[in-house]
C-alpha cells in the first residue's frame, strides 16, 4: 500500500512538471509571437525595403513609383511611362538634388531609399484603382512631400561653385530640412550609365553624401564646444577670463599657433571666441575637467547613434581622464583625432539658436495618394535638451559677437542680424592646407533658419564660408 501511495505521488509530481514545461514553452511561444508582431508593425518600413522581401517586387510589379516633391510643389523625383509601358524614374533638378533624393535604381539612395515603403504602396481611391484595371495600367504609387526648398537649394548649390563641399539649411524650431547640398555630385538620370565606373573607381566619393556622411576636423567652430564646457565649470568667472596672446601658446614641448600666427593681444573670454584665438582655447583646454569634458560630448551627440530617418556617419571624439595634454590642446581646437558631420555641427547650431532644444531633423513633411488625400504627416519633434536656455543664451551671445567683430564681420551690415561661428580646419601635414567652415544662424534674436557650410580646402571660413551663408541668408530674409 506504501509503495502504491508513493508511486501516485512520484507520477502526480512528474506530471505536474510535464505541466509546467509544457505551459513555460506555451508562454515563450505566445511571448514571441508578440514580439514578432509588434516588430512588424514597429519596423515595417525596414521589413518592407529589406532586398530579401519579395513584397516589393509584387507592388513594383502593381504600382508605379510615386513622386517626390518638393516644398513649393515642385517635382524632383518622378516615373514617365512611355507607351509600350516602360517606365523611367526621372530627376528633373539632375545634379542639383543628387544626394538628398537620390536615386532609386542599383540600390537605393537619399529620399529614394528613406521613403521607399510609401513611393511603392498605392493608397488611391478605389475608383481610380478600378479605372486603372480597366485601362490595364499599374495604379499610381503615393507621394511623398519633402521639406526642401528649390529657391535655397539653387543658391546653395550655385554658392558652392566648383568647390567640394556640402550645405545644409534647417529650421531650428521645427528641424526642417531645407536645402541639402553636397559636392562632387551626380546626375541620378545618368546613373545606370556611370554607376560601373563609379564602382570600378576605389577613390572616388561622388556618391557620398558629405552632409550626413562626411567626417572632417572641425576646427574653430569646436570652439562652440569648448566654450561651453568652460562656461558650465566655471558659471560665475568665465567673463573674468583674461589672456594675452603672442600668436601662440606652448606647453612643454607642444605648441598651439594662432591662425596664420596672428597676435590678438589683450583678451577676455567673448573676444578669444569672437577672433577664435587658438592660443587663447588651448590654455583653457588645459584647464578643464577632462571627464565633465567627455559628458560634454556625450551630451552633445558624439560618439553615438542618432535618431534620424536617412544614412549618416557618427562624429567621433573621446576625451577622458586618460586624455594627455597634448590631445586635449588639438582636441579644444577642433584639430587632432576630432571629426564631425556638417548634419551634426548644424544640430548643435540649431539647439543653441532653439534655447537649448534639439528637434528633430527630418526631411519627409507628408505622404499623399495621387488625389492628394494625406496618407501620414509628419510633424516637428524634439530630440534632446542639448543645453540650459542659459547656455544657449551665452552662446548666443557669444557667436553674435563673432559677426559683429569678429572673424565673421562679412555677414555685419545686413537688413537681419546673425549669430555664428567660423573655422579654418587643418587636414594634413601641410599648415597652409584647410577646410573653410561656418555655422550660424538668423535673426539672432528670433532665429528662423540655420546654415552649416563647409568648403574642402578653401582656407579660411571667414573669407570663403560666410560669405556663402551671407548669400543664403539674404535670399531667406529678402525684403
Amino acid at each position: 500500500m506504501k509503495n502504491t501511495n508513493r508511486g501516485t505521488r512520484k507520477k502526480k509530481k512528474r506530471n505536474r512538471q510535464i505541466l509546467a514545461v509544457t505551459w513555460f514553452f506555451v508562454c515563450l511561444f505566445f511571448l514571441m509571437m508578440g514580439y514578432t508582431c509588434h516588430y512588424a508593425v514597429t519596423h515595417r518600413q525596414a521589413l518592407m525595403n529589406n532586398s530579401y522581401n519579395s513584397r516589393q517586387e509584387i507592388l513594383v510589379a502593381q504600382n508605379s513609383r510615386g513622386t517626390i516633391y518638393a516644398a513649393g510643389g515642385q517635382a524632383l523625383a518622378r516615373t514617365e511611362i512611355d507607351g509600350d509601358g516602360k517606365e523611367t524614374r526621372v530627376y528633373p533638378y539632375a545634379n542639383m538634388f543628387s544626394h538628398a533624393v537620390g536615386y532609386a535604381v542599383n540600390g537605393r539612395f537619399g529620399i529614394e531609399a528613406q521613403a521607399n515603403y510609401y513611393l511603392i504602396n498605392s493608397n488611391t481611391r478605389l475608383s481610380e484603382k478600378v479605372a486603372s484595371d480597366v485601362a490595364g495600367e499599374k495604379y499610381p504609387g503615393d507621394s511623398v512631400i519633402t521639406t526642401l526648398d528649390v529657391d535655397l537649394q539653387q543658391i546653395a548649390y550655385d554658392s558652392l561653385g566648383m568647390y567640394k563641399g556640402a550645405v545644409i539649411v534647417s529650421e531650428p524650431r521645427t528641424g526642417r530640412i531645407l536645402a541639402m547640398v553636397s559636392k562632387p555630385d551626380f546626375d541620378p538620370n545618368e546613373i545606370d550609365v556611370i554607376w560601373d565606373d563609379l564602382i570600378k573607381d576605389k577613390e572616388s566619393s561622388v556618391l557620398l553624401n558629405r552632409v550626413t556622411q562626411g567626417l572632417y576636423p572641425p576646427g574653430s567652430t569646436f570652439k562652440i564646444v569648448t566654450a561651453l564646457e568652460y562656461i558650465r565649470e566655471n558659471p560665475d568667472s568665465y567673463s573674468q577670463f583674461a589672456f594675452q596672446c603672442n600668436g601662440r601658446f606652448t606647453h612643454g614641448e607642444e605648441r598651439i599657433n594662432c591662425y596664420h600666427g596672428t597676435s590678438h593681444g589683450n583678451e577676455d573670454f567673448k573676444k578669444a571666441f569672437a577672433k577664435s584665438c587658438n592660443s587663447a582655447f588651448a590654455s583653457i583646454g588645459l584647464e578643464l575637467n577632462r571627464a565633465k569634458f567627455g559628458n560634454t560630448l556625450n551630451d552633445l551627440l558624439f560618439n553615438q547613434e542618432l535618431k534620424v530617418d536617412f544614412s549618416y556617419n557618427q562624429s567621433k571624439l573621446v576625451v577622458n581622464e586618460d586624455t594627455t595634454d597634448a590631445e586635449v590642446m588639438q582636441a579644444v581646437i577642433g584639430q587632432g583625432t576630432t571629426q564631425i558631420t556638417p548634419l551634426q555641427l548644424n544640430m548643435i547650431t540649431s539647439a543653441i539658436a532653439n534655447d537649448g532644444m534639439l528637434m528633430k531633423p527630418y526631411l519627409i513633411e507628408r505622404v499623399e495618394t495621387s488625389d492628394k488625400s494625406v496618407v501620414k504627416q509628419f510633424s516637428p519633434d524634439s530630440y534632446k535638451r542639448l543645453m540650459s536656455e542659459e547656455e544657449a543664451q551665452i552662446m548666443t551671445e557669444l557667436m553674435e559677437e563673432v559677426i559683429k567683430s569678429g572673424t565673421g564681420t562679412k555677414l555685419a551690415g545686413a537688413s537681419y542680424t546673425a549669430a555664428g561661428k567660423t573655422g579654418s580646419a587643418e587636414y594634413n601635414q601641410v599648415k597652409t592646407d584647410s577646410h573653410a567652415w561656418f555655422t550660424g544662424f538668423a535673426p539672432a534674436e528670433d532665429p528662423q533658419v540655420c546654415v552649416t557650410i563647409i568648403i574642402e580646402g578653401a582656407g579660411s571660413g571667414g573669407d570663403y564660408a560666410v560669405p556663402i551663408a551671407k548669400r543664403i541668408l539674404d535670399a531667406c530674409f529678402a525684403e
